[in-house]
């Protein structure tokens, strides 16, 4: 080939095609397909009520998928492209992050290599893989839109550093994989925004695989729970600066849970947190952050306002009930 066309454009889309072409067929074998399954109304069989996306995680069959997707079923088939159709079981699932783990019994699975989230660049071209609509081993490729998004999750925590990306995805695609062109899975894909073009979400794969390892090992995320229920609220101008707080919103807290830890520190309804820690707290938010596994067990100052006066209590969290 003459020099000139080795350099030409057709030359290099050529190029481009082959190692997208390469990249795809490596990776989609490594995602399924999944079939969200319920008893019939006849009960002697399953009905296929949704489809969903799942990622290997390893050969001996642990596979990642979205929280949403292994809640919406009570039974599940994997289908894998070189035509396997395997039952799967619901090894763990955490709401408030969107994961969860499903096993299917084999031993000899392609799995995915797992990326570094945290080196993405906003602009670094991407692949989706999944099943939208149903429609097996789907490939759409995009961009990288943003990083350091927050997603709200069903239980109302927030999602940290989700990914947002331009790769098409419809329903269906779900617990897929978001693949960088090294063919390693940097999200777990996990939604779209109505009415919205182009905008889509993944769950960065640093987040799945701390999440994954924790359902794998005991079932669930362990994490320190006070026995509250709060929200966030304005505070006055006069207390701000009376009290030097730094922020100008804080949390009420609305519900005490009868024996819990803040009920046994004297927490009460009505009761505004302006510091947990060494923080600040100005949202329910910024208390969750704080609640994390290592936080169980060990003494949490607290500043609190009641009735304007500002005072301190310490609080005990407990591991988090199993809901």
């Amino acid at each position: 080939m003459a020099k000139s066309e080795q350099n030409s454009p057709s030359s290099f889309l050529r190029g481009l095609s082959e190692a997208l072409v390469g990249l795809v067929e490596r990776v989609r074998p490594s995602v399924v397909s999944l079939h969200l399954l319920r008893p019939s109304h006849r009960g002697d069989d399953e009905a296929i009520v949704g489809a969903g996306s799942g990622v290997v995680l390893s050969p001996d069959g642990l596979l990642l998928t979205n929280a949403h997707v292994a809640q919406s079923a009570q039974a599940f088939q994997a289908l894998f492209t070189d035509g396997r159709n395997l039952p799967a079981e619901v090894v763990g699932i955490d709401p408030h992050t969107d994961v969860a783990v499903l096993r299917v019994p084999a031993h000899d699975l392609q799995h995915a290599r797992l990326g570094d989230s945290a080196s993405l660049r906003v602009g670094e071209v991407v692949l989706a893989f999944g099943n939208p609509l149903g429609l097996q081993a789907t490939v759409t490729m995009g961009v990288v839109s943003a990083v350091g998004r927050s997603l709200r999750s069903l239980t109302g925590r927030l999602i940290e550093n989700i990914i947002q990306t331009d790769a098409p995805l419809n329903p269906g695609s779900s617990g897929g994989a978001l693949v960088n062109t090294q063919g390693e899975v940097v999200g777990i894909t996990t939604a779209i925004v109505a009415g919205a073009q182009g905008i889509c979400f993944a769950i960065p794969i640093n987040t799945a695989k701390w999440v994954a390892g924790e359902l794998i090992r005991e079932g669930r995320v362990r994490r320190a729970w006070l026995g509250i229920a709060v929200q966030t609220v304005a505070l006055a101008p006069e207390v701000i600066a009376r009290w030097g707080i730094p922020e100008r919103t804080a949390v009420r807290i609305v519900q005490v849970v009868p024996d819990g830890p803040a009920y046994r520190a004297g927490l009460e309804p009505g009761d505004v947190i302006v510091g947990m820690g060494d923080a600040p707290i100005a949202s329910v938010d910024a208390v969750h952050r704080l609640l994390t596994r290592d936080a169980i067990g060990k003494r949490l100052p607290m500043a609190i306002l009641r009735e304007g006066e500002l005072f301190r209590v310490v609080v005990v969290p407990t591991d988090a009930p199993v809901e």
